[in-house]
């Protein structure tokens, strides 16, 4: 199989694959490397849970999300998830409880998403990166659990969070 990396860019690269099938065709495979990201779900109470309002020119659209971010080359994963809570939210959390990881899109995309539950926080004031345009919201987490249902909520990682979390409530 032959690989040509056609872009390196400030996250990602991308690749095709190109290989011959036992019958003779060749088969040409697009690919994207990632390094990696966390996903996080800050949880003020039982009751309540904050999302990110966060606009995604790539789409045009401002969604609702968890917080989340790019790991950097070598950083721990666990590093990862307190930088983006802080940069994100403001909030630190003296509780963390990692839910294992997920592949959003494994047919094109490489990136594994690491899903952490954040509890115990502490406000701060956010840092967002200069590129990010997105604003904290304290909900209520049957609201966020209802939007889930509702199509209100659209981004694959948040609504996995809140339904796991949702489920290991119920026990």
């Amino acid at each position: 199989m032959a690989r040509e990396i056609v872009h390196v860019g400030r996250k990602i690269r991308v690749a095709i694959d190109t290989e011959v099938a036992a019958d003779g065709t060749v088969i040409r495979c697009d690919m994207i490397f990632h390094p990696g990201a966390v996903v996080i779900l800050p949880v003020l109470d039982r009751d309540h849970v904050v999302l990110l309002r966060n606009h995604r020119p790539v789409i045009g659209e401002t969604l609702w999300e968890v917080p989340a971010g790019t790991r950097e080359p070598d950083e721990p994963i666990e590093d990862c998830a307190r930088r983006e809570l802080v940069e994100e939210t403001g909030y630190q959390a003296a509780r963390w409880r990692c839910l294992g990881y997920l592949y959003a899109s494994p047919g094109v995309l490489d990136e594994k998403l690491h899903l952490f539950i954040a509890e115990e926080l502490t406000p701060g004031p956010n840092r967002p990166e200069a590129d990010e345009d997105l604003h904290p919201v304290t909900v209520r987490f049957d609201e966020a659990i209802r939007m889930c249902l509702a199509g209100e909520i659209k981004d694959a990682k948040t609504i996995t969070s809140l339904l796991l979390w949702e489920r290991l409530q119920r026990g």
